[in-house]
């Protein structure tokens, strides 16, 4: 018998306070439609004062077991991608798994900022397919608005709030398929947060850690990369592009995502794209706009679908789904 992974609820959460591009000609030297011209954002939606990276997880946690009609005491395994962790430490799994009453189960973070979501998916993908899970729970999960200088207008911008998680579990039925992840250090410099704990940790007190980006580098090389995944995951499996039903791609910038179909000559029609409604929300991009597709019913049981993720690091990743 093959034991496959197969997703089988989702769920998402955004904070209720709503940042426009309007908003932002009020904080940053920027205008409305400068902003969507660029990004293709309107808005993004910013974690109120006392909600928490643990929160956000937490509510799109609770949506996703719902409506997998799974409980939380089924879970055996919990892994959260995320960039803004509640505490040093604990993890914010570990904080979410005390949230949701599990005990028990491994519960751990992983880190690869944008990419987080498809490298936290594929850790989840091997412990089920393997049999060292049964039912997991898959959070991405971002309070990013705390990691921006809102003085910056190429930084602050682009970048909201935001979760989504999914229940993966066993099955004899297709679901995950194939899945590849890739990082290189050698590009450490054009994305980051340039201190932490260990090398600057007065300037995290201080409330100086921010996101620094160079544009213009990390467009090329998020377009180059992220075809080059999209084509090597149709030849590890096989498929020509003209069975795949769904690419789900990071929602990081319109350009980006326009260029990547055009690269692979996929109608846009056939692309997920929610950026206008929540921005770059790192870690929860995927599964964001992964549940918003499969709750418009564009994504149905039974799709080809392609995730696929770039973020600092470089990190990046893709991934073959039948729904």
């Amino acid at each position: 018998m093959t034991r496959s992974a197969r997703i089988t609820g989702s769920g998402s959460y955004l904070p209720a306070k709503v940042l426009t591009n309007k908003d932002l000609e009020g904080i940053v030297d920027t205008t409305e439609d400068w902003i969507y011209s660029r990004s293709g954002i309107r808005q993004r939606h910013i974690a109120a004062e006392g909600e928490f990276t643990s929160d956000l997880a937490l509510a799109a946690s609770r949506e996703a077991l719902q409506s997998a009609g799974r409980a939380p005491s089924d879970v055996d395994l919990i892994v959260v991608a995320t960039t803004t962790a509640d505490q040093v430490f604990p993890s914010t799994a570990c904080l979410l798994q005390q949230r949701l009453g599990i005990h028990g189960c491994p519960a751990f973070d992983v880190q690869a900022v944008c990419a987080g979501f498809l490298y936290a998916l594929d850790v989840v993908y091997r412990y089920v397919a393997t049999g060292a899970s049964r039912c997991a729970l898959v959070v991405g999960a971002e309070t990013f608005s705390r990691i921006l200088n809102w003085e910056d207008r190429t930084t602050c911008v682009l970048f909201g709030d935001g979760a989504g998680a999914m229940v993966v579990e066993a099955s004899e039925s297709p679901g995950i398929l194939s899945s590849h992840i890739h990082a290189d250090g050698a590009f450490k410099d054009l994305l980051c947060v340039p201190v932490g704990v260990s090398t600057a940790y007065q300037e995290v007190l201080d409330g100086r850690a921010y996101t620094e980006m160079q544009g213009k580098e990390v467009f090329r090389w998020a377009v180059s990369t992220l075809g080059d995944a999209v084509i090597e995951i149709l030849e590890a499996n096989g498929i020509e592009k003209e069975e795949i039903d769904w690419l789900v791609p990071h929602q990081a910038n319109i350009r980006i995502i326009k260029a990547i179909a055009k690269r692979l000559d996929l109608s846009m029609d056939q692309v997920v794209v929610t950026i206008d409604q929540h921005g770059n929300t790192s870690a929860a991009s995927v599964p964001l706009a992964f549940d918003s597709a499969v709750k418009d019913g564009r994504i149905r049981s039974g799709d080809k679908v392609i995730f696929e993720a770039f973020g600092g690091g470089f990190t990046w990743g893709s991934m073959l789904v039948e729904i």
